[in-house]
């Protein structure tokens, strides 16, 4: 059965995706950088009204993904953090200066989040090679990629999309995001055979999502 997270900016998203029928919810602050590590009070909101999984985006600022040590240790500290809270997995990605995927770094991270499964975000679209990255992905250790592949959204990147399905094998989920909408998602699902869909289920100029949309989102998976 096909299934769909929603990236919520705040708690009233996250509820609102749970009621609208959505399998997953990745929280994130600050919707005009793509998304950064939420506040642990706002985490703690999400986490108390959820019974869906909540997965936790861990990014220290918006921009490029290549951190400083600086950067690095608060995305450790963090991950420790929202452990204790009980979330059920993390979402982030670190690149080398050359836009590669950072095999160490990456790897240590997902040992720190261990047991917790992790998805490695649209980092992953700044690559120059996505079919040497995706196995580099898997082998850190994520349990899932998000991605636009490679493209300025889905629609733009679904025969890049549909290949790294075919490449993941059953190793890794695809989860297609980026520009994702009702209104696209049935000929996406046709093209890419992807099991896991992402979207923000924004449809207007506010941060908070639509049920109307999260419900179309999860009958057009059907």
């Amino acid at each position: 059965m096909r299934k769909l997270e929603i990236a919520c900016f705040n708690p009233e998203s996250a509820v609102i995706a749970q009621q609208g029928g959505a399998d997953r919810v990745e929280l994130c602050d600050t919707i005009q950088e793509g998304g950064t590590t939420p506040a642990y009070a706002i985490t703690e909101q999400a986490r108390t009204a959820l019974a869906i999984d909540l997965f936790v985006m861990i990014r220290p600022r918006g921009g490029n993904f290549v951190y400083s040590e600086t950067e690095l240790e608060q995305m450790r500290s963090d991950i420790r953090q929202f452990k204790k809270m009980g979330v059920n997995g993390f979402v982030f990605g670190v690149l080398t200066d050359n836009n590669a995927i950072d095999i160490a770094i990456n790897t240590e991270l997902v040992t720190l989040a261990s047991p917790l499964p992790c998805t490695f975000h649209r980092a992953f679209d700044e690559v120059p090679d996505v079919s040497r990255a995706l196995e580099e992905v898997i082998e850190c250790g994520f349990q899932t990629v998000l991605t636009s592949g490679g493209a300025k959204n889905v629609t733009e990147g679904s025969n890049t999309l549909s290949g790294l399905v075919t490449r993941a094998a059953n190793r890794i989920v695809i989860m297609p995001g980026g520009g994702l909408r009702s209104t696209n998602i049935r000929s996406l699902m046709e093209t890419t055979k992807a099991a896991y869909y992402h979207s923000s289920a924004i449809t207007d100029a506010t941060a908070v999502a639509s049920i109307d949309e999260v419900v179309a989102l999860k009958k057009n998976l059907q």
